[in-house]
């Protein structure tokens, strides 16, 4: 993420020997994050799944899909958006991850993404759009932190490789009433990752 290009826009959240996560607020516009909403949530081909977790299946709480980038058939809106991450980060991405948080019981456990599904050194960005949700960003050793952030539509959060080794992040279930949101998350995959 050397050659971050909305560097002057771009929150910091940690920036040292263990990685870097920075929040850019405005990557995109509002209106540009309404109307790519309502596209892929009304276009894109939503999946539910089942998974292992403590010796039993569970519903995953929220709706998935993926894409190759150099899929043919990748949505306009997609292929814009791989288009500001690479940007945003300085890198070019392979595929896009996507979760659709319906309201506020769909979310994601704290987890790290599985580093032998990435290529190594590559960064990880996420682009919101839809409703805020809160992401909690947890470091795995002491001195522990914890850090709450509201991911903004529009924004863009990017995280440094390094900071799958030393930080969990997830979306918690919000007790209060909120909106549909969509996460794209742009990482490089080597090209036998499951599910793409």
């Amino acid at each position: 993420m050397q050659h971050l290009l909305f560097a002057d826009a771009a929150r910091p959240i940690v920036d040292d020997e263990r990685g870097c996560i920075r929040y850019v607020p405005d990557a995109i516009s509002a209106e540009t994050a309404a109307k790519w909403f309502d596209a892929l949530r009304d276009h894109v081909a939503w999946k539910s799944e089942r998974r292992l977790m403590y010796d039993r299946k569970v519903d995953v709480p929220r709706l998935l899909s993926s894409y190759w980038l150099d899929d043919p058939a990748l949505p306009a809106e997609l292929s814009a958006a791989f288009a500001v991450a690479s940007r945003g980060a300085g890198y070019r991405f392979n595929s896009v991850g996507l979760n659709l948080y319906r309201d506020g019981n769909d979310s994601v456990a704290p987890h790290n993404d599985k580093l032998q599904e990435l290529i190594a050194g590559a960064p990880i960005a996420l682009l919101s759009l839809g409703a805020t949700r809160r992401m909690t960003i947890r470091s795995k050793l002491p001195p522990r932190s914890v850090v709450h952030l509201d991911l903004e539509p529009g924004s863009l959060l990017l995280m440094s490789y390094a900071t799958q080794k030393h930080f969990d992040h997830g979306i918690p279930k919000s007790r209060h009433a909120v909106g549909p949101r969509i996460s794209l998350a742009f990482r490089h995959r080597p090209p036998q990752a499951v599910g793409y």
